[in-house]
C-alpha cells in the first residue's frame, strides 16, 4: 500500500508534479537539440544528401557549438545533483531512545493507511513538518530488508522510496499530553502519503536540487574563475525555479490538503483542541526565549531545560490569566516527554541547538560557554548580569571623569555608588522655573551641545528625547559593549560538537546535523534586534539599581518564567522600575526614583559589590 489514496488534493498534486517534470524535460530537449542537429548535419555529409559549402559551414559552426551546450549541460546536471539540499537542523532520535514514540507514530500510519516515516527528529520550535533527506550528502538511509535474503535480487544502483523524517517541535512533547501530541501529528504523517507517490517525489527531488545549485552559485568563497562558471549555473538554475515556481507551490498545497483530508478520520474532535496547546505552546516557547533564555546566553551560560521551562511559564500564565485556567488541569494527564526514555538528556540536547539557532553560540560547553539548570539562575545569571552591567557603567563613568557631585549626600570614598550615576544623571536645573526653560530648550533644540562639553552620539535619531549627559552615557555605553563583544573569543566553530545526546539520540552512521549547516549564518533566527543605546542605558541602571537593592535593602535576585530576571523585596517581587528610569533620562529628574528607594529602604549612597 503506498497510502496515496484519491483524494482531490493529491490528485492536484500529481497533476502539478507532471508541469514540473515536463520542464525539467523541456530544459533537457533544449540542451539536446543543438547535437541533435549536429547528428543530422553530420549524417547527411556521410549519405551525401547534404553537401555544398552552405552545408559544410553549418556543420563547422554548429559541431562546436552542440559540444559545448552539452558540456555545459552536463555541469549543469552534475551541479544539480550533486549539490547538498538545504536540511533543518534537529537532534536525532533513533528507535532505541524513545520506542513507545517510534510505536505511537507508527500506529498512527497504519490508522491513516500511509507510509511510516523513516524517522523522528526534534526541533527547538514549534512546529512539526516531514522532510526528506534521501540525499547522499545527509547520510545513508535506514537499512529496511524485507527480504528473506538482505539484498537478494536488488539492482545495485537502483532507487528506493524512503519515507521522510518526521521533525516535532521539542516543546510541544514537554507541554502537550500524548493524545494531544498524536492529534496534531496525525495531518503531518499523513502527508508521507502524497510523498511516496514517483511523480511527486521526483518533482520535489527537482526543485531541491534546483534550490542546492542556487545556494553553491551564490557561495562568495570562490576563486574568480569557478565563480565565473558558477555563475552560469546560478543562472539557468533560477530560470528553471522562477518557471516551475508556482507549479511546485500549487503541488505542496495539494499535498497539505490531501493530507488534512486523510487526518480527519483520526481524533478529529481532539486535534481541535490540541490546535489552541499549539498557539499556547507558542507564545510561552517565545516568552521564555526573549525574556530568560537571552539574557543568560548574553552572558554565555545556556539553560539546559529550556522545554521543562516551557511547562512552567505555561503553568505561571494559566495562574495569572483566567482565560487559561482549564489548562494547568491538564497535568494530571501522561505528558508526551514520557515517550523518551531520557527525556532530561533530549531537552539539554535541544536547549544547546536551541542557543545555537536563536543567538550563534557555540557549538558545545566550554569556559566561556557553560548549562545552568534552573534552580542556580537567578544566582549565577540574574545577580551576575546585574553585576556586571553595574560593573561596566562605572568603568565607563570613570573613563569620563564623573566624581560625585559637589554637596552630595554620597561620601567621596571612590566605591561605586548609585548616588553617583543619580547625580550625574540629574538635571542640575531642577526647580520648576529651570525645568520649564529645559522643554522649551529641548523642543527648540538649540541648545543641545552648549549645556555639555562631550560631543553628541552618534544615534542622534534614537537619543533625541534624553538629555545631554544620558545621551552621552549611553554613547559610551554602547561603544563600550560594542568593544568587548568584538574582544569575545568564542567562536561557533571553534568548539566540538556537542554530544550529550549522541549515545542515545545519534549513531556512529548518522552525520552530524551541525556539519550540514554553515555557522557563518548563525544565529538563523535572531530573537530581537540589537538593543539600542537607550535600551542599554535604561538595562544598565536597573542593574545598578538592583545591585544597590541587593548590597543594602537584603533584596535578592529572582525568576520570573513570563518576564525574565525580576527583583525580590521580602519576598515579593519589587514594582516595575521602567517610568521611573524613563523619567531620569529623558527628563533628568531622578525624584520618582528617589522617593521609590527611600520607600524600599535603599540607600544610594552606600557602595555596592561589583564581579
Amino acid at each position: 500500500m503506498t497510502g496515496t489514496g484519491v483524494e482531490a488534493g493529491a490528485q492536484v498534486a500529481r497533476s502539478r508534479a507532471l508541469v514540473v517534470l515536463r520542464m525539467r524535460s523541456r530544459a533537457l530537449a533544449v540542451a539536446l537539440l543543438p547535437a541533435a542537429v549536429a547528428v543530422i548535419l553530420l549524417a547527411g555529409a556521410a549519405t551525401g544528401r547534404l553537401v555544398g559549402p552552405g552545408w559544410d559551414a553549418a556543420r563547422w559552426i554548429l559541431t562546436p557549438v552542440a559540444v559545448l551546450v552539452l558540456l555545459a549541460a552536463a555541469g549543469i546536471a552534475l551541479v544539480v545533483a550533486r549539490a547538498r539540499p538545504a536540511m533543518s537542523p534537529t537532534i536525532p532520535i533513533m528507535e532505541e531512545a524513545a520506542p513507545d514514540l517510534y510505536r505511537m507514530v507508527r500506529d498512527l500510519a497504519d490508522r491513516l493507511d500511509v507510509p511510516a516515516p523513516s524517522a523522528i527528529a526534534l526541533t527547538p520550535d514549534c512546529d512539526s513538518w516531514l522532510e526528506d533527506r534521501t540525499h547522499r550528502a545527509h547520510g545513508p538511509p535506514p537499512a529496511e530488508e524485507h527480504d528473506d535474503i538482505a539484498g537478494g535480487g536488488r539492482h545495485p544502483h537502483r532507487r528506493h522510496a524512503v519515507a521522510p523524517v518526521l521533525v516535532i517541535g521539542s516543546p510541544f512533547l514537554w507541554w502537550m499530553r500524548v493524545g494531544e501530541l498524536r492529534a496534531v501529528l496525525a495531518p503531518v504523517v499523513a502527508g508521507t502519503g502524497p510523498s511516496a507517490h514517483p511523480d511527486i517525489a521526483a518533482a520535489r527531488r527537482f526543485v531541491r536540487g534546483l534550490d542546492a545549485a542556487v545556494a553553491v552559485a551564490s557561495s562568495p568563497h570562490r576563486g574568480p574563475v569557478p565563480r565565473a562558471v558558477l555563475a552560469g549555473v546560478g543562472w539557468v538554475a533560477r530560470l528553471l525555479l522562477r518557471s516551475c515556481r508556482v507549479h511546485a507551490a500549487e503541488m505542496e498545497r495539494g499535498v497539505a490538503a490531501a493530507a488534512a483530508e486523510r487526518a480527519q478520520a483520526v481524533d478529529y474532535g481532539l486535534r481541535i483542541v490540541a490546535q489552541e496547546q499549539v498557539g499556547l505552546a507558542y507564545a510561552g516557547w517565545d516568552r521564555l526565549l526573549t525574556r530568560v533564555a537571552l539574557p543568560a546566553w548574553r552572558m554565555g551560560r545556556w539553560p539546559s531545560r529550556l522545554d521543562a521551562g516551557v511547562v512552567a511559564a505555561l503553568t505561571e500564565l494559566s495562574r495569572r490569566d483566567r482565560l487559561a485556567e482549564g489548562f494547568a488541569s491538564r497535568l494530571g494527564e501522561r505528558p508526551a516527554c514520557d515517550l523518551l526514555e531520557e527525556p532530561g538528556t533530549v531537552d539539554e540536547a535541544a536547549s544547546l541547538l536551541a542557543a545555537r539557532l536563536f543567538h550563534g553560540g557555540p557549538a558545545g560547553p566550554g569556559p566561556d560557554w557553560s548549562p545552568v539548570g534552573w534552580s542556580e539562575y537567578p544566582e549565577e545569571v540574574v545577580d551576575r548580569k546585574w553585576r556586571i552591567d553595574a560593573a561596566r557603567l562605572h568603568r565607563v563613568l570613570d573613563a569620563m571623569g564623573v566624581r560625585p557631585a559637589p554637596g552630595s549626600a554620597a561620601p567621596n570614598t571612590g566605591g561605586p555608588t548609585l548616588s553617583r550615576v543619580l547625580d550625574h544623571l540629574t538635571d542640575e536645573a531642577d526647580d520648576p522655573t529651570h525645568r520649564a526653560d529645559r522643554l522649551t530648550d529641548r523642543a527648540g533644540e538649540t541648545h543641545l551641545t552648549a549645556r555639555s562639553p562631550e560631543p553628541p552620539p552618534d544615534d542622534e535619531e534614537d537619543l533625541s528625547g534624553t538629555t545631554p549627559r544620558s545621551a552621552t552615557l549611553a554613547a559610551r555605553l554602547s561603544a563600550e559593549l560594542s568593544r568587548e563583544e568584538a574582544t569575545a573569543t568564542p567562536s561557533p566553530s571553534a568548539t566540538a560538537p556537542f554530544t550529550a545526546a549522541s549515545s542515545t539520540t545519534g549513531s556512529p552512521a548518522t552525520p552530524d546535523p551541525a556539519a550540514l549547516w554553515d555557522d557563518r549564518t548563525l544565529p538563523l533566527f535572531p530573537l530581537q534586534p540589537p538593543r539600542t543605546a537607550r535600551e542599554l542605558l535604561a538595562d544598565h541602571l536597573t542593574a545598578m539599581i538592583c545591585c544597590a537593592a541587593m548590597d543594602t535593602a537584603g533584596a535578592t535576585p529572582g525568576l520570573d518564567w513570563l518576564d525574565g530576571p525580576t527583583l525580590l523585596h521580602n519576598g515579593e517581587r519589587a514594582a516595575d522600575l521602567a517610568p521611573k528610569i524613563l523619567t531620569l533620562i529623558e527628563d533628568g529628574d531622578s525624584t520618582p526614583l528617589r522617593a521609590w528607594l527611600a520607600e524600599l529602604g535603599i540607600r544610594p549612597e552606600k557602595p555596592v559589590r561589583l564581579v
